[in-house]
């Protein structure tokens, strides 16, 4: 019998390849229609700018390293507070059934029509009046992105500074990387060897950098993510995006390789999953500050999102990844097999958290952050005064004790662990990461803690700049309206630095006041909702315009119902229960104006969505 590790790996790799060589390349030939020999955007409007005609290697590292982010490594990890066969169940679903369908469609209807977004797709399709209702909506769930990004990436780089200072130097080569590829006789080859070379490189300087004591806090960090945005955001992506992107897809195929081999040998060699496999599928304490009794369903995709599905994909494929696509064949690999790798990584997430939370939790950094911190938690969880734990050596063995029945007891798992993973900022991910390689290949945890560190924040960092660039996009699309009634105020608000400064500042405002529970699941939910929203407006291409066979309609169309069900479902759940309880009046005020609004332009689409799909009128390319 396969041991339970492994076959999380073994499993998720059997499942992807079936579904891309059989339901991936359906809806190639029989729903988009694939043509090799048609021109696409890229080559119709190249400006070396944001049309750019790509390699599909180069552009599949760009489009996954954007699309994956924190998503598919904090949510499911956030999702263990339900057990772990519930939370891999979701993902593998969610990415056979709906992410890739959302995914790869979203790339080939923009495609099809200019590199468009797909707001501007719907708008074809729905009417005038859904781009604008459709561009609010995902502007404000932008905001919620860069807040919900900002955080953890200041967070872990304020636990494990090495990675902090690692990123930064592979920021700065990156922009070396992007020169020889797109202005020297080296290109893509040169590129190739330059990124390996200097990704090394940045991982060593970052451990030596540690060692010597370098540290910055939280809020420093959330400065320079803010300045460094920013920037990114209003830069050709042939400078600094492509070329980060491209580094970044080789971390993240190493990361992928070494966890997923590590899971595998360290199952074999006698690793088990000790975290529960359910604990309480309607009451478990996941969502909120505090954390709310939050049910399974319709929940989860406040928790899981990126890593099952996400909206946030299909704004980076019809953003910027249709606008780079060299062939339209090049789109099954770039948008159906980037949300599979990215389902990959979730899977990996939850084998190495549920085989290695125990050592994580133990580990020192950990024990010394919940000393500080959580006595009062941990004193309450063992049920002993506060004053029995007032020394380190008393504290841990008591510690210990709420460790063992955390792993060992359901209900207290579900009660106590997203406490716990609140006061250690999430660190119990690249921990656990760590643990579970050396375990199976006897590396240094310290050099892999900073390793996983760095991966996990680096495709975060991609989802932040990307999302700010594609959210400036958004605003300067909402301003159009003013150009012609107020040029002067079109032309300040509609600058690129402006627009970019007001997405990222509101987003960072939010980060800044730490209320991570509430602000992702917000995040979440705004993005699986958009994930709905684009699949409705893919759902009438597939009809209307592509003419697919009944099966390729009910790939589009079940999905984006189901999904629209659960997350309404959800977000008027998390209005009701956890905003009212967040203690952080700021918060809860901006945080659940932006889910309102949501709501409200959610339920609107919708119905334009009923109304094209019973108008008889044909839509045109």
């Amino acid at each position: 019998m396969i041991p339970t590790l492994a076959l999380m790996i073994i499993g998720a790799v059997i499942i992807y390849i079936v579904f891309y060589f059989v339901h991936g390349k359906y809806l190639e030939r029989r729903v988009f229609k694939a043509d090799p020999s048609r021109r696409t955007p890229a080559h119709l409007f190249k400006d070396n700018v944001d049309y750019v005609p790509t390699n599909r290697f180069v552009l599949y590292g760009h489009h996954f390293a954007s699309i994956a982010g924190a998503g598919p490594i904090i949510g499911p990890a956030i999702a263990l507070g339900w057990g772990w066969l519930p939370a891999l169940l979701w993902v593998w679903l969610g990415n056979v059934f709906i992410g890739v369908v959302h995914d790869y469609l979203s790339i080939a209807a923009s495609v099809r029509y200019e590199g468009r977004s797909i707001a501007w797709v719907s708008s074809k399709l729905m009417g005038r009046q859904a781009l604008y209702a459709f561009n609010t909506y995902i502007w404000f769930a932008l905001v919620l992105v860069v807040a919900a990004f900002a955080f953890v990436i200041s967070a872990l780089f304020s636990m494990v500074p090495g990675a902090g200072a690692a990123s930064l130097i592979m920021i700065a080569l990156a922009v070396i990387v992007g020169y020889v590829m797109y202005r020297t006789r080296l290109g893509i080859g040169g590129g190739t060897v330059l990124s390996i070379v200097f990704l090394v490189l940045s991982i060593v300087a970052g451990y030596y950098i540690q060692m010597m004591g370098f540290k910055l806090g939280f809020y420093e960090w959330l400065i320079i993510l803010t300045v460094y945005t920013i920037v990114a955001a209003v830069l050709p992506v042939w400078v600094l995006l492509q070329p980060r992107d491209y580094m970044n897809a080789y971390l993240l195929w190493a990361s992928l390789a070494i966890g997923g081999a590590a899971a595998i040998v360290a199952s074999f060699k006698g690793a088990q999953a000790v975290a529960p496999a359910l604990t309480q599928f309607f009451t478990a304490r996941v969502i909120g500050s505090p954390p709310q009794p939050s049910p399974f369903w319709p929940a989860v995709p406040l928790v899981i999102a990126c890593g099952a599905l996400s909206g946030f994909h299909s704004l980076v494929g019809s953003g910027t990844t249709s606008k780079q696509l060299d062939r339209e064949i090049d789109a099954l690999m770039v948008g159906y097999g980037g949300m599979l790798t990215e389902g990959f990584l979730a899977t990996m997430v939850i084998a190495s958290m549920s085989g290695f939370l125990g050592y994580a939790l133990l580990a020192r950094p950990v024990l010394l952050k919940m000393f500080s911190s959580a006595k009062s938690l941990v004193a309450r969880a063992v049920g002993v005064p506060v004053s029995k734990l007032s020394t380190l050596s008393t504290f841990k063995t008591y510690y210990v004790e709420f460790v063992h029945k955390l792993l060992t007891d359901p209900a207290y798992m579900g009660q106590y662990y997203v406490l716990v993973m609140k006061h250690v900022k999430w660190i119990a991910i690249p921990l656990s990461y760590a643990y579970m390689t050396n375990y199976a290949f006897g590396f240094d945890v310290r050099a892999m803690t900073i390793f996983a560190t760095l991966w996990i924040t680096a495709f975060a960092l991609t989802s932040l700049d990307t999302g700010a660039r594609i959210g400036r996009y958004v605003w300067q699309e909402l301003m159009t309206p003013l150009k012609d009634r107020a040029r002067t105020l079109y032309k300040v608000l509609s600058n690129r630095i402006i627009a970019s400064l007001i997405l990222v500042g509101l987003g960072v405002l939010l980060a800044w006041g730490k209320a991570f529970l509430v602000i992702w699941p917000a995040f979440a939910g705004m993005n699986q909702l958009l994930a709905s929203l684009a699949l409705m407006t893919i759902s009438l291409w597939v009809i209307k315009v592509q003419k697919a066979p009944k099966l390729g309609k009910a790939l589009t169309l079940a999905p984006a119902i189901f999904l629209w069900i659960t997350v309404t479902l959800a977000l008027i759940w998390f209005l009701i229960i956890v905003v009212p309880a967040t203690p952080n009046i700021i918060t809860a005020i901006i945080v659940g104006t932006a889910t309102c609004i949501g709501l409200g332009l959610n339920t609107y689409l919708f119905a334009l969505w009923i109304k094209a799909l019973r108008t008889r009128e044909q839509a045109k390319v």
